[in-house]
């Protein structure tokens, strides 16, 4: 069911408030399905990811188009009754022109917030210059302020991620978009402490972002102890459920076991959770349009 704009206004606003609450954790589902097993949990809002949404598609990270992502990001926005926050890639546009004419189109979705890459995906020169990256970042924000919705604007510096870690570069790059109007900052691939603590510092009080891909020994306690405002996982939910099918697969065709399916979720589990939820969205439909 699409969402009316009274809806996703609602959500814009709730996820504004999120920001200004403190920690919050930002899971990432891929699908319809995974968005609203997350909702049932009881997360207060979502995230897309770029590359769980392309290996769903049999495709690598970066791969997918701007029409497919946009399809995708209103699947996600009418899956359940959550903020989303969208994985917007670098714009998916060479330009600042068509980085706005691209996040005007992603507002359209209903998305409450959208993210804007320094990245290039071009190994010779794996990130935008500083002035490049702050008009991509200055053009977004102009786009979201002529549309006169309420979108949270997320500017990344993807220093860390692409393996440069230079963390003064990275602060330059995020205190320069912060200026530029991102409304979050997020510095995907930090790990330490003290980087941590050092980015949010440096960037007060605008919140940040802590990307967390993998396990380890941080808890959402520590983390917000950090300063740290919201936890995406990226891809890691996506990579988690590839994990449990390749392992259960690859003992089937190696093995000749069963062993893998030990741990899959009852069917019936399954059926009975989106039998109800769907119920519910129907009865909150139908009590709103009679």
């Amino acid at each position: 069911m699409t969402p009316s704009l009274v809806q996703i206004r609602a959500r814009r606003a709730a996820f504004r408030q999120l920001h200004a609450s403190g920690c919050f954790v930002l899971p990432n589902p891929w699908d319809m399905g995974s968005a609203r097993w997350l909702a049932g949990l009881g997360f207060k809002a979502l995230a897309s990811t770029s590359s769980g949404h392309a290996w769903s598609q049999g495709q690598a990270d970066g791969a997918s188009s701007l029409q497919a992502v946009l399809a995708h990001l209103r699947e996600l926005v009418a899956a359940t009754d959550l903020p989303v926050n969208a994985d917007f890639e670098q714009g998916f546009s060479p330009d600042p022109e068509g980085v706005a004419r691209h996040v005007r189109l992603a507002i359209d979705t209903g998305v409450a917030g959208l993210s804007i890459e320094d990245a290039t995906g071009q190994p010779q020169t794996p990130l935008w210059s500083l002035e490049q990256a702050v008009q991509r970042l200055r053009a977004a924000r102009a786009a979201i302020d002529a549309s006169g919705e309420d979108v949270l604007l997320i500017g990344r510096a993807e220093n860390f991620f692409i393996g440069h870690p230079d963390l003064e570069d990275t602060i330059t790059r995020l205190r320069a978009y912060a200026e530029a109007g991102a409304d979050c900052l997020y510095a995907p691939g930090l790990t330490q402490a003290q980087h941590i603590s050092a980015v949010v510092q440096a960037v007060a009080p605008k919140p940040v972002n802590l990307l967390v891909g993998q396990a380890g020994n941080w808890t959402v306690a520590q983390l917000a102890a950090l300063g740290v405002r919201r936890i995406s996982l990226g891809g890691a939910l996506a990579r988690a459920a590839w994990a449990g099918f390749d392992q259960a697969a690859r003992l089937l065709a190696e093995q000749g076991s069963f062993a893998g399916l030990a741990q899959a979720l009852p069917g019936q589990q399954l059926n009975a959770f989106f039998a109800q939820a769907q119920a519910c969205r129907q009865a909150v439909s139908d009590s709103k349009s009679g």
